[in-house]
This record gives structure tokens, sequence and C-alpha cells, in this order.
């Protein structure tokens, strides 16, 4: 019997891919990358780099409490941002987010991100004992 399952919900977009929103390996869930949609309408969120930012983190709050997690049980979040001038105000909505102890966290610049976003999270969660 193995002991990976799919972690699937309606509260955050459903895969634009070939991909799950998350995969659970026994106590460790490995979060996929989720970008500003809205899992209502699957359209990017309007506003700044703020608002992007917040759906980012609402939407992989969603899928870690699907996985019977919190935001709290990440132990690494990759950032991957189009523009590293917002770095700052992506750390600011992190903070509402996330405290102390924070996960360990990369953050990196690219070119470009799909529809067009200019933010994306991605991380990896353990849970229970």
């Amino acid at each position: 019997m193995s002991n990976r399952a799919i972690i699937n919900t309606d509260k955050a977009p459903a895969a634009i891919g070939p991909y799950s929103q998350a995969i659970k390996a026994g106590n460790t869930v490995y979060l996929s990358g989720q970008i500003p949609l809205d899992p209502k309408t699957m359209e990017v969120v309007e506003g700044g780099i703020e608002a992007q930012a917040h759906q980012v983190f609402t939407n992989l709050r969603a899928v870690c409490e699907e996985a019977a997690g919190t935001l709290g049980d990440i132990v690494k979040l990759n950032l991957y941002l189009t523009d590293l001038d917002d770095f700052a105000r992506v750390n600011a909505v992190m903070e509402e987010y996330f405290s102390a102890p924070f996960p360990a966290r990369a953050a990196v610049g690219v070119k470009a991100l799909p529809k067009g976003v200019a933010f994306e999270a991605e991380g990896v969660m353990v849970i229970g004992d």
C-alpha cells in the first residue's frame, strides 16, 4: 500500500497543466507552485504585487488546509518574482501569513511566469509527528 496521496481542493485554483496541487508522501506534503489566480474565476487577480502575493498565500493556505496542515507547517518556501524590486513588498505580505519561526526560503528572480503574473510560490510542508 502506497503512502502517497493526491491533495486537491476547489478552494485553490485547479491545476492548469499536468500536475497536482500537492502530493502527500508520509507526513511530507509537496506543494505545487501557486500563482495569483482566483479559484472561482481562474483569472489573475487585479491589482499590484501586493494583491498578487495575498492571493498566492491564500491559495497555498487552502492547499495546506486540505492536506490537514497550515502555512505554519511549511518548512521550505520558494518564491519566484519577475521583478526583484518587489521583494520588500512580497516580504511585507508574507509576514501577514507567516510568523516566527519562519520557513527556510529562497527568492529567485525569473524572466517570466505563467499567465504573465509577477509572483509564484511553492513549498514543502511537514505535518504530524
